[in-house]
């Protein structure tokens, strides 16, 4: 039987059953590993040999350098994870992915004449009985971890399947000469290159492409001298999973992809150069004999073992190309690019990379405050651009933060829920707390458009309770950013001397409107911008609390009855209390005295 279009449709199939028993087997292994696999990655980086060990330990654990370098450059990406960093984990992950060939090169052919046990010991055969096993424990499966396990079984078992369905449709290969000649060409260095890129970039596979060229390897038709070039071009190719992932990433996520490529592609350089050298000098006697699947997987470890070795001394060099290659430019990093979504099945990372946005949203707030109250003060030009930019974040944050916390997967424990209720309240009133500053920024600019101006007592008092808002301010993003009960607990004293400003600037500010002191003109927006302070003071007492009690372990997030009975009776609070009304209400007094 020759080689026809059922033979084409059964290699599509078996490379179909191969991709999907590498995928299964290694998301198994993955969610079998837990959340600990990627918070471990991140940690183990500090120095390039541990960096190495991890990124090898990973890939031979999820079966996919492409894998790795995808979760790495998302690392990078998050800013959890420093470019220089990145690189050990990469040679690592070069080393990893080469022990898929190494697991199929245990189904080389046996010698005729076998025993029933050792025929059924072949990986080919005895991956009927690993599937029929896998299968039986999916059904039989309660827990989660008892399906990944059977995952991991099936999956092992439809790598072989497939990889022996690939064999049988190539088999009539060997009796076609133009197959032969067909490698004859590849053995051109190249074409030869092009042609393993070209393949891995379309399946986005190394390890599916090198099991094909094993599979080719059986008909006796793939020489060393049309393999080699072919390998090298297959670690060259397995680059594109990264360069697209790190499409509409940072700077240097996409410097991250770069040290793969370059990587992989001065290894496959310098091997080919030294190759060609010593096969036009000395001559490798078996370069135009067959390779089998061994030879293919041992010199596909050799290229990656021996170029991680190459270089090691030069990890400099690589961040120093992929800097080059991706220069910095003028445009800042959207902070919001820390919402990495492939740590969405992985809640701490998640949540870690969630929390470090809101508390940019802290900041971003704090900046807006300072730019919509400074002018009212001193004759400083308003900044309308960047204040509108910086509103249109706080926004944008919003939205975005709150649907990465929806779309986070696999929340299991009672901890990671309370965080993401609190990030959920605590995101929203840092948005408010941008709107009652974009407020009072709108009141200011009509106020200086209409060339208007406050009484100088009435300046006095809007400046002594900018000043306790300010702190406020301060106090709660230093809160939320470092997770601190004691900083948290001092807001809400403050808080209620805020409350207490807002009362005596209202009353003292009729007064002085029942005196003719002040006009309507002023008297409205002096009022309005008392309110919006006090409401700013409301949303950090919020997120205060908030803080609190996730930090303390409360059952529900309860801002009133938690700031009214738990905390405004302890001496504590009333020691802080004392302090604020010594440090502001002194301040109104002496403005009232020099009224």
């Amino acid at each position: 039987m020759g080689f026809d279009v059922l033979s084409i449709v059964q290699l599509v199939g078996g490379l179909a059953l191969f991709i999907y028993g590498m995928t299964t087997m290694g998301k198994g292994l993955e969610r079998a590993a837990g959340s600990k696999l990627e918070k471990t990655l991140e940690k183990m980086t500090g120095n390039v040999f541990k960096a190495l060990l991890m990124g090898l330990v990973v890939t031979m654990v999820i079966q996919s350098s492409s894998a790795t370098t995808v979760m790495v450059v998302g690392f990078v990406n998050a800013g959890i994870m420093t470019l220089k960093q990145s690189v050990g984990v990469i040679l690592g992950a070069n080393i990893g992915t080469t022990i898929t060939a190494q697991i199929l090169r245990l189904d080389s052919g046996g010698a005729m004449g076998e025993s029933l046990l050792m025929q059924l010991l072949k990986p080919r055969n005895l991956a009927y009985l690993v599937v029929l096993a896998g299968v039986i424990i999916m059904m039989l499966a309660k827990k989660r971890r008892t399906r990944d396990i059977a995952d991991i079984f099936s999956g092992f078992g439809i790598l072989f399947i497939g990889m022996s369905v690939m064999e049988s449709a190539v088999a009539p290969l060997a009796d076609l000469p133009q197959f032969a000649s067909l490698f004859a060409a590849i053995s051109n260095p190249v074409l030869g290159v092009l042609v393993g890129a070209g393949v891995t970039a379309i399946i986005q596979s190394s390890s599916a492409s090198v099991g094909i060229l094993q599979a080719l390897s059986t008909t006796g038709a793939v020489t060393w001298s049309a393999a080699v070039p072919i390998i090298l071009g297959q670690n060259i190719g397995t680059c594109i999973t990264a360069f697209l992932s790190s499409l509409g990433g940072s700077k240097n996520a996409r410097r991250t992809a770069m040290v793969h490529f370059y990587f992989n592609l001065i290894g496959s350089i310098v091997f080919l150069v030294a190759i060609y050298a010593i096969q036009y000098t000395v001559t490798f006697p078996f370069w135009d004999l067959p390779i089998d699947k061994g030879g293919i997987a041992n010199f596909h470890t050799l290229f990656n073992v021996l170029g991680t070795l190459l270089f090691l001394p030069f990890t400099g060099l690589l961040v120093k190309l992929a800097e080059w290659s991706v220069p910095s430019g003028e445009v800042q990093e959207d902070p919001l690019a820390k919402l990495e979504p492939r740590f969405l099945t992985t809640p701490s990372l998640a949540l870690e990379q969630a929390q470090r946005c809101i508390a940019e949203m802290g900041e971003v707030a704090k900046r807006n405050f300072s730019l919509a109250t400074e002018p009212l003060f001193d004759s400083v030009p308003l900044q309308d651009d960047l204040f509108r930019d910086q509103e249109s974040f706080l926004d944008r944050a919003e939205v975005e933060i709150a649907r990465y916390l929806t779309n986070m997967h696999n929340i299991r424990s009672v901890d990671q829920r309370r965080q993401t209720a609190e990030m959920m309240h605590a995101l929203s009133d840092f948005e408010k707390i941008g709107d009652y500053a974009q407020n009072i920024f709108g009141r200011v600019e009509e106020f200086r458009q209409s060339e208007l101006r406050f009484s100088p007592a009435a300046m006095q008092e809007l400046h002594t309770m900018c000043e306790a808002v300010s702190e406020a301010l301060d106090l709660t993003v230093e809160g939320y950013v470092s997770r601190s009960v004691s900083v948290a607990r001092t807001v809400e004293p403050l808080e209620e001397i805020i409350d207490t400003l807002k009362e005596r600037l209202k009353s003292q500010h009729i007064e002085r409107l029942g005196r003719n002191e002040c006009t309507m003109q002023t008297g409205i927006p002096f009022l309005d911008i008392v309110h919006d302070l006090e409401k700013i003071g409301d949303h950090c007492s919020n997120i205060a609390i908030y803080t609190i009690q996730l930090c303390e372990g409360a059952a529900e997030f309860d801002t009133h009855a938690y700031a009214k009975q738990q905390y405004k009776d302890t001496p504590q609070f009333t020691d802080k209390l004392r302090f604020y009304q010594q440090k502001y209400m002194t301040q109104l007094d002496r403005v009232e005295h020099m009224a």
